[in-house]
């Protein structure tokens, strides 16, 4: 048996009521068939002909390379620098820093990234990156296996992405920084 309202303030408060107790319904229905995985936000571009990324939180900006002045005699690994809002920057060829990966195409971007000190640079990449997802358990889990700065982290789809940690990558090499020699 329904209880009518006396008035309108309780018929109120008893539509309230049921709206809450039918949402709440959805919310229990909801997380009993679908427990969300926390993920991890990424930059993804192309290296060569492998899928590389940088942390989300990492990238600043993407600007066009013509935008770098070359700087005679220096390091092979040094592109040239830039002004990036009232700093200079060092341009610094991704592809050096990893190793010696080969692009496919020429870069065209630079990436101007926090490279996890505090400090700016810019790394150069052959197209702007586009965000997308990985899975919070497979980074913990590549980070755990990985010795050097690049951690290989599968997809849901099972593909590879090698995901650079910006922090490890400049601590192993020492360059770039304010105070490096």
């Amino acid at each position: 048996m329904k209880v009518t309202p006396r008035t309108m303030e309780e018929a109120q408060e008893t539509e309230a009521r049921e709206l809450l107790e039918r949402r709440a319904a959805r919310l229990r229905e909801q997380g009993e068939t679908a427990v969300e995985e926390a993920v991890h936000w990424i930059a993804e571009f192309p290296l060569g002909e492998e899928r590389y990324a940088l942390s989300l939180e990492t990238l600043r900006a993407a600007l066009p390379l013509k935008m770098v002045s070359p700087v005679p005699l220096s390091a092979p690994h040094v592109v040239g620098v830039l002004r990036f809002q009232g700093q200079v920057l060092a341009a610094l060829s991704l592809a050096s820093l990893l190793g010696g990966h080969g692009w496919r195409q020429d870069p065209a971007v630079l990436l101007v990234v926090d490279r996890g000190d505090g400090e700016l640079c810019a790394l150069d990449c052959e197209a702007i990156p586009r965000p997308t997802t990985l899975p919070m358990s497979a980074v913990e889990a590549a980070r755990v296996r990985a010795e050097g700065p690049v951690m290989e982290v599968f997809t849901q789809d099972r593909q590879l992405i090698h995901l650079i940690d910006l922090k490890r990558l400049f601590a192993s090499r020492g360059t770039g920084g304010r105070n490096a020699r």
